[in-house]
């Protein structure tokens, strides 16, 4: 069954990836990016179907599509091996994110926007009690989530085992741990973001081989994890261009 892609920045990405689009439906008479969609289109020999406005509405349940719906299959799912493996071809020490229970598709199409931004070779995962490759969360990062590996995994912790066989050092972001600018980042690293509310399970925090934290100065004392992946994120790669903090 074909899921959408909706609003115009979503589905350039999604032309630009190499993702399989089955056809564009496109609202009639528009003008302006809409133009550059139709000739990637053309140029993909995308089948293009014009329609009115109400139409267009209804395909998109409501949501803002700003006159451009694309139809595509499924979101694909990569391995941790295709994750390690693309560092590979980088030259790159891995720079993974771990997601343990993160059900809030805001805030996982967020990290993988940040994270393409950033430089992360992938994201990882749960099978169950987590958010999917959706809709929501293709727009929430602006077309990220077509360049952006995520692995689906049946077991976070066996996850983790196989990266720390790899090389990779786990961190864990946690309020318990070390100041995050205070900690060495470098190298073959993966991050382990919590889930709202919970947080990341004993049995996964009991795997990970350090903690980093953020400071937290004011009365809420926690950041929604989108934000602290993105600090963290930003903070690997001022300590890996041996940028100094002043």
């Amino acid at each position: 069954m074909a899921d959408t892609i909706i609003g115009r920045n979503a589905v350039i990405e999604a032309l630009k990836s190499d993702r399989e689009i089955e056809k564009l439906i496109v609202g009639k008479g528009l003008e302006g990016s809409v133009k550059k969609i139709l000739g990637m289109a053309r140029d993909k020999k995308i089948p293009v179907q014009y329609s009115e406005k109400p139409g267009l509405d209804r395909i998109a349940g409501g949501k803002n599509h700003q006159g451009v719906v694309a139809r595509v299959s499924p979101y694909q799912y990569c391995t941790v091996e295709d994750i390690l493996r693309r560092a590979e071809e980088r030259g790159e020490d891995p720079f993974i994110f771990v997601l343990d229970g993160l059900e809030d598709p805001h805030n996982l199409g967020a990290i993988m926007r940040t994270g393409e931004c950033s430089g992360v070779h992938g994201v990882i995962i749960p099978k169950r009690r987590s958010a999917g490759l959706t809709e929501t969360v293709a727009k929430a990062s602006a077309g990220a989530i077509e360049h952006m590996l995520c692995a689906k995994v049946s077991n976070i912790g066996q996850a983790v085992d196989e990266l720390k066989k790899r090389g990779v050092w786990i961190a864990a972001c946690d309020m318990d741990g070390q100041t995050y600018t205070k900690q060495d980042l470098t190298g073959s690293l993966a991050v382990v973001i919590g889930g709202e509310g919970s947080g990341i399970s004993r049995l996964v925090r009991e795997k990970c081989d350090f903690s980093v934290s953020i400071p937290m100065k004011g009365k809420i004392t926690s950041l929604n994890a989108s934000n602290a992946a993105a600090i963290l994120m930003y903070e690997v790669v001022r300590q890996r261009d041996g940028q100094v903090l002043r």
